[in-house]
Parts: C-alpha cells; sequence; structure tokens
C-alpha cells in the first residue's frame, strides 16, 4: 500500500476514534520507519501558556510515562519542558547531532474550518509549525500529526488562547492513547520477527 501521497484523518467525537488513529499511526510508521534509520523521536510542539497551542506538550505529558518503556524512542516536549517558537530551532539542532539518521514523528496543534475544528490528522512529511500564527519556523517530522484545534483566519493568536481545554485534553488522550496501542504493536512486531529469524 503506497501512503505516500495520503493524509488520512478522524474525528475525535467518533466512537472509534482511538481504533481508527491507532492503526493509522501503525499503518504510517510501518511503512516509513526501516531498519536504516536510528532512534525513533516523538516531537511535541506547543506551549502550555496557549489552551489552543498545549495539544503537544498536553500529549507529550501523557506519553511520558509509556516511553520509558521503550530504550529506541526519544520523546521531547512535555509541560515541564515544551518546544515552541523559541526553542525549536535548538530541538532539531540536538536531534541533528546527537542522533545517526533519526526518524522524527511530529505532533502540534492547528487551525483550520469550522467543520473540521476536532479532527486529528496523519501525514507522511513534516508539518510547519506556526503557520496558524504566521510565524517562519523551520519544518520537522517525516511523519507528523496535526490536530485542528479552532477556526483559522481571524485574530489567530486570541483564538488559540480562547480554545476550550476540553476538546483539547480529548484530542490529547486520543493521540496519546493511540500512540501508545501502535508502539505496542509495533514492538510486538518487532520481538516476533527477532524470534522468526532466531530460528534460521
Amino acid at each position: 500500500m503506497n501512503i505516500s501521497t495520503r493524509t488520512d484523518s478522524v474525528d475525535s467525537k467518533s466512537t472509534f476514534a482511538i481504533y481508527n488513529f491507532s492503526n493509522f499511526i501503525y499503518d504510517y510508521i510501518s511503512y516509513n520507519y526501516g531498519d536504516e534509520h536510528g532512534k525513533f523521536i516523538i516531537m511535541c510542539i506547543g506551549t502550555d501558556r496557549s489552551t489552543g497551542d498545549a495539544l503537544g506538550p498536553l500529549v507529550g505529558y501523557k506519553l511520558e510515562p509509556i516511553i520509558s518503556g521503550y530504550k529506541d524512542i526519544e520523546l521531547l516536549g512535555t509541560l515541564d519542558d515544551p518546544i515552541h517558537a523559541k526553542n525549536l530551532s535548538e530541538n532539531i539542532n540536538y536531534i541533528n547531532t546527537n542522533f545517526h539518521n533519526p526518524f522524527t514523528l511530529a505532533i502540534d496543534a492547528s487551525l483550520g474550518g469550522y467543520n473540521k475544528i476536532g479532527h486529528i490528522n496523519i501525514k507522511e512529511g513534516p508539518l510547519k509549525p506556526g503557520l496558524g500564527v504566521n510565524k517562519n519556523l523551520p519544518k520537522v517530522g517525516d511523519i507528523s500529526i496535526t490536530g485542528v484545534v479552532n477556526i483559522s483566519g481571524i485574530m489567530e493568536y486570541a483564538v488559540l488562547q480562547n480554545t476550550r481545554l476540553s476538546l483539547v485534553m480529548n484530542m490529547a488522550d486520543i493521540i496519546s492513547k493511540s500512540l501508545n496501542i501502535a508502539l505496542w504493536m509495533l514492538h510486538k512486531d518487532k520481538k516476533e520477527k527477532k524470534n522468526t529469524n532466531n530460528l534460521y
């Protein structure tokens, strides 16, 4: 299955959001993350100083106790240590300096059409942090996840500040739980492959 030009999306209000999104994540990582890659990096982008822009750090916060069990995964961006406009380049340099051929999954909030609020998207390729608020920041991610937290087009900073926390928390729950399931499935695949290879 060639998903190189695909973007997949779930509505966070859907009953099957976690089931569907975990399968999407699994497919995208399986297809794009190979043996040639080094460390798997999860970069959660955003700031805890704005409700709408806190999606990334909240996902990082929820993933932190889970990721500690995976030696081949590095998590960057949490509520205590967020990655935002002022330190994004520094963190990208840290990845490029310390890891050989890393594979990065980037997560960030976004703005969109009214009918897309609450949707969580995954695509192959990088995201452009700060695009919704007209900031020129470097692209990041081999694959990327974005959550549409509010409407775009007018007073973006104010819109992000006045985003409902319940919406952002629900989206962060879905992303973190979906990632947890997908990573468990991928780890299981890797273990089974290793055991099979040891038989020959």
